[in-house]
């Protein structure tokens, strides 16, 4: 009897207790669609003509990690009631943050969880050592660059965010990049592959590297679920070099005069309400609808 007593508060002390944190080894290989899947060389060639760091990576669209199953639905784009995996329960992310990272560099991220909280009805909150599924921002050194997975796969995921380096800030100049990738992560798609993007912007495809075209496709018009206009200024719109066989050949350009394409310093107001409305926070009752209306709205770029 006492045999079996210690046995059971031994098991129970080993449910209860911390797991430790997965191994996260330097080189990783993310799921990428076959249609997306690049070969050495041209990984080479986006490092040789010095592509923005989430062009580098080589993932879909640059930054974006999707199984083959994900990329039949891409272009659903919001829509949870056909993934709805790949919402995080509760509105709720655990996340951990490298400690090989140094000082200014996990403020720099931290800023960013803390803009998310603050901005939006999602928490992200420290890994509790219990959760089965949560974020490690970790600067994986392959593939190199700013990348995520889209949505919840389950278990720990990587959101990636390269350091600076003697080329330059990379991820972490500011928290602009943190954002764009953990909007990833909650289930957010680039704004210029909308359904109706081609009544507001231009794609050059002479300009764009024959390799990287597929990254410029859309969704298709029947799965569009976006309830606001077009947004040439989100933090997840592509910049007007991305893909670009040289620097000074736009591979998309604004049909609207006097505009810049994308940004990486903060939500803008769409980006702030679409992703309210995407996790229900416009609609928990009248008090959080004027709530985040108000604070998108004063407090996006």
């Amino acid at each position: 009897m006492k045999t079996a007593l210690l046995l059971l508060v031994t098991l129970r002390a080993a449910l209860m207790a911390p797991r430790k944190l997965p191994h996260v080894p330097d080189v990783v290989f993310p799921p990428v669609p076959d249609d997306a899947r690049l070969s050495s060389e041209h990984l080479r060639l986006l490092l040789e003509t010095n592509q923005d760091p989430e062009v580098q990576p080589g993932l879909f669209q640059g930054d974006m990690a999707l199984t083959n199953e994900m990329y039949d639905f891409w272009r659903v784009g919001l829509r949870w009631d056909v993934m709805p995996e790949r919402m995080w329960q509760n509105s709720t992310v655990h996340y951990v943050i490298s400690p090989l990272y140094d000082t200014s560099e996990y403020v720099t991220i931290y800023n960013a969880i803390l803009t998310l909280n603050f901005l939006t009805c999602i928490k992200f909150v420290p890994w509790d050592g219990k959760a089965d599924d949560f974020l490690l921002i970790w600067p994986v050194k392959y593939p190199h660059g700013c990348w995520s997975y889209v949505g919840r796969f389950g278990g720990p995921q990587i959101v990636s965010l390269q350091p600076p380096d003697e080329q330059g800030p990379n991820c972490l100049g500011d928290e602009g990049r943190s954002i764009h990738e953990l909007l990833h992560a909650l289930g957010i798609f680039h704004e210029q592959s909308r359904a109706d993007r081609d009544n507001f912007v231009d794609i050059h495809p002479e300009n764009i590297i024959p390799e990287f075209q597929v990254n410029f496709n859309k969704e298709s018009l029947e799965n569009t679920t976006y309830s606001f206009e077009y947004d040439y200024g989100s933090i997840m719109h592509y910049g007007q070099y991305y893909f670009s066989k040289e620097k000074d050949r736009p591979t998309i350009t604004p049909k609207k005069k006097g505009v810049r394409l994308g940004q990486r310093r903060e939500m803008s107001k769409t980006d702030c309400l679409k992703i309210n409305a995407l996790y229900g926070c416009l609609d928990k009752s009248t008090y959080h609808r004027r709530k985040y209306y108000t604070l998108c709205k004063f407090m996006g770029l």
